[in-house]
């Protein structure tokens, strides 16, 4: 039995690095915005409602951090 194999190595020049880079960049703004705005949101909280919601206030960025960044 015989096998044809057509298999092509990709190149990335410099435009794919460049698209690839600009890609990157939009994804940890959006990460950051996630951040952002749930500190915002925690923040405005009341006390009592972070007690609710198993929150202190002292980890409301480590919990933002998760929200945005993952673990």
């Amino acid at each position: 039995m015989a096998y044809a194999n057509n298999s092509r190595a990709a190149a990335y020049g410099l435009v794919d690095r460049f698209a690839g880079f600009v890609a990157s960049v939009k994804i940890n703004a959006a990460k950051r915005r996630i951040y952002e705005r749930t500190v915002r949101e925690l923040n405005a909280l009341t006390d009592r409602e972070l007690t609710d919601l198993g929150i202190s206030r002292l980890s409301i960025e480590d919990v933002a951090r998760v929200a945005a960044y993952g673990k």
